[in-house]
């Protein structure tokens, strides 16, 4: 969870033209971020893959009033109401967007080409039929704020004690890598997103930034295999947290919206 996950563009920006807050160009603009192109394919009435201008305006037409964001992970359908075909899309990309109205779902696949430092990222967006029911495992933005803080400070306590947080030079040139992405574009998520959505976002984000980096120093200062075991253990509900954290994050606006 070192960058913003693609889907969590698509539901946010997607969300903000829905409501009519931001123009078409700036919606793509936005989801696009530094990829070359993202096409949708499979979108009904279409035979061939579209540009996200018109695969966003044919699905208002198609019914869907929001977008929202799915993060599954193995044995955590996290965002996800089936059916199966759709769902193992979705666990295979780690992503996907659920269209709220319209049965429909959008899970990306990812084309990369080109040298290092030079790579040209197309992105395409196969849609397929969804199940229209509650989102699996989501909870809502405060549910969501308290698990943060309880999973942080659990795993900041546990890390510390077996001498595998994540420290060193290599893990604050990211941190700071992090930071400055976050300083670059301070819309953290796209108009009409409440305050609160932000901050949980921004938590969730810099706690998954944390256990990616605790991955992959190796074994920091854990030797034995029963140390190596705990670090997992901890680091593992940490993630889910702070995953169902940018959920609720991006999925907040339709939630909102169902309330009212």
């Amino acid at each position: 969870m070192l960058s913003e996950p693609r889907s969590g563009r698509l539901a946010a920006w997607g969300n903000a033209l829905f409501a009519g807050l931001i123009s078409p160009d700036d919606a793509v603009l936005a989801i696009v971020g530094e990829d070359a192109v993202h096409r949708v394919e499979g979108l009904p009435g279409e035979s061939a893959p579209v540009g996200l201008t018109l695969a966003l305006g044919r699905l208002r037409a198609l019914g869907a009033t929001g977008l929202r964001v799915a993060l599954p992970a193995p044995g955590h359908p996290l965002g996800l109401s089936g059916p199966p075909d759709f769902n193992a899309r979705a666990l295979e990309a780690e992503e996907a967007v659920i269209c709220h109205g319209g049965a429909l779902g959008l899970v990306p696949e990812v084309h990369e080409a080109g040298p290092d430092g030079d790579v040209h990222v197309e992105v395409v967006w196969h849609c397929l039929p969804v199940r229209e029911a509650p989102p699996a495992d989501v909870p809502s933005l405060g549910e969501a704020e308290r698990e943060l803080a309880e999973a942080l400070r659990e795993a900041t306590e546990v890390l510390t004690r077996l001498d595998v947080a994540a420290s060193g030079p290599v893990a604050q040139a990211a941190i700071d890598a992090y930071r400055a992405r976050a300083e670059r574009g301070r819309e953290v998520l796209a108009p009409g997103y409440p305050g609160r959505a932000v901050r949980v976002l921004e938590l969730a984000q810099r706690i998954g930034v944390l256990v990616s980096l605790a991955y992959e120093n190796g074994h920091g200062g854990a030797v034995s295999a029963s140390e190596i075991a705990a670090r997992a253990q901890v680091l593992r509900p940490v993630e889910r947290t702070a995953r169902r954290a940018q959920v609720a994050a991006y999925n907040s606006v339709v939630e909102e919206r169902e309330r009212q």
